[in-house]
């Protein structure tokens, strides 16, 4: 057999992702929180970065820090960084730091109940190591048997202390399974009884689906007496944990900027207060200048080389996000002033032709980003949506969003003896000048979370 080992040119293109291009991404899709954090994380890292931490209060809002008669100079000048906020009475306006608030942790809730139980400290530290290895969704996530085992302990004495974790609240907490976990809290309720039973064991699928007709033939109860039951089950709670703080860490919802009406025009005024204002700590310069130290030289270089740029990411950060709100209060002026109703179609490949940047670039610039408006915080990225024409000889589009909300207006306002079918509602939107089928009306409605006709009749 002959080897051949001819060599071969050939030429391809590759895109590398050096280090410094993937942490410029990274900064790009930070939300402002996160990136304080980071920026947190670097100052204590890297000893030629200094920082006005001082100049964050985190107890001031945003609003209450700016001087529009002095924003309005500084916007002339195109000086979105260096503005002096003074004092602003406005105690009309919504607070920017809208915030999730610290839930209390299911697991600690569940530990401080044993605590205070009455059962004896053998069994509550069983019952504690299944606190431990309950999910998000309040389910036991690890099987009985292998807690025993894990344990050392017999079957008995884990199925004790298994009944002393579900008696705990919130109602089903510990159980193993969906049908568990309605079980118990049926049997909290003193309402479990043969059908409830039954249904939750045979029927699940067919409640989902409202096939209530044919739950009744196989229980021997009638169509209402089934979708009585059915609504009982309906209104039992499928994850015990909802409510609780079972995972992420608690982050304030920071806006990046503020659009403001001043003297009739709209302005983006940039949220600079929380972010630290960063600069290179004139020590390390000098220490540069004097190369007396070759390794101090080159580890002084390759900080000064990682502080410059982050403080420059940070600034490109800033200035697409700057450039992106820009267009978006070019277009969305009626949004602005009247509301969401007047919202129009926007897309992210849209706002990248415009700017002539890449469609990737604008997802992320705006990713978790959010603006303080006259109503109230808004998430930017529920500002981009497609559009439908309204005719089609007509070129005005009207938002997703408010095909979307009509659809759901519909449906709210339908007889549920007798729902409205897609078609219809296809119909209903043509007549008022939509171009829309009933393909895409299906569509929207599952997106909005809706079922179908079939499954919302009601029996009366």
């Amino acid at each position: 057999m002959k080897l051949d080992f001819n060599l071969n040119l050939t030429q391809e293109q590759k895109l590398i992702m050096t280090q410094q291009m993937q942490l410029s991404i990274k900064l790009l899709q930070m939300s402002t929180y996160d990136l304080r954090e980071h920026i947190e994380k670097e100052f204590l890292e890297n000893p030629i970065l200094e920082g006005d931490f001082d100049f964050i209060q985190e107890d001031k809002k945003f609003e209450d820090k700016i001087d529009y008669k002095e924003m309005i100079k500084y916007l002339e000048f195109d000086n979105y960084g260096n503005q002096s906020y003074g004092d602003y009475n406005k105690d009309d306006e919504v607070s920017p730091f809208n915030f999730i608030s610290k839930s209390e942790s299911l697991t600690e809730y569940l530990q401080e109940q044993l605590i205070e139980s009455d059962e004896d400290e053998y069994k509550k530290a069983i019952v504690s190591y299944m606190i431990e290895n309950i999910d998000s969704r309040g389910y036991l996530d690890m099987p009985l048997e292998e807690i025993c085992k894990e344990l050392d302990i017999n079957i008995e004495l884990g199925e004790e202390a298994l009944e002393i974790l579900q008696d705990l609240d919130p109602d089903g907490i510990g159980a193993r399974d969906l049908k568990e976990c309605l079980k118990i809290q049926l049997i909290k309720k003193g309402m479990l009884d043969e059908n409830l039973e039954e249904i939750i064991d045979e029927y699940l699928d067919l409640i989902a689906d409202n096939k209530f007709a044919v739950i009744a033939k196989n229980l021997n109860i009638t169509p209402k007496e089934a979708q009585d039951l059915g609504d009982i089950i309906k209104g039992l709670e499928p994850k015990p944990s909802r409510g609780f703080f079972t995972g992420d860490d608690v982050k304030f919802i920071i806006p990046d900027a503020a659009i403001r009406k001043i003297d009739g025009e709209y302005f983006v005024i940039m949220n600079e207060g929380v972010i630290p204002r960063l600069s290179i700590s004139n020590l390390y310069k000098d220490i540069i200048n004097n190369k007396e130290d070759e390794s101090t030289e080159s580890y002084v270089k390759e900080k000064l080389n990682s502080a410059m740029f982050l403080i420059k990411s940070i600034e490109q950060r800033k200035s697409t996000l700057l450039r992106i709100l820009e267009q978006v209060v070019e277009k969305q002026k009626e949004y602005f002033d009247k509301g969401q109703k007047y919202l129009k179609p926007m897309t992210l490949k849209e706002m990248a032709e415009i700017l002539k940047i890449h469609e990737s670039t604008v997802s992320r610039a705006i990713k978790d980003k959010y603006i303080l408006t006259s109503f109230g915080t808004v998430k930017i990225k529920d500002l981009f949506t497609g559009g439908l024409s309204t005719s089609k000889n007509n070129s005005e589009d009207v938002a997703v969003v408010n095909i979307k909300k009509q659809i759901k207006e519909m449906i709210d306002a339908e007889d549920k003896k007798k729902p409205l079918s897609d078609q219809i509602i296809c119909d209903e939107l043509n007549k008022k000048k939509l171009n829309i089928s009933r393909r895409t009306v299906a569509k929207y409605r599952e997106e909005l979370g809706i079922r179908s006709s079939s499954k919302r009749k009601r029996i009366e």
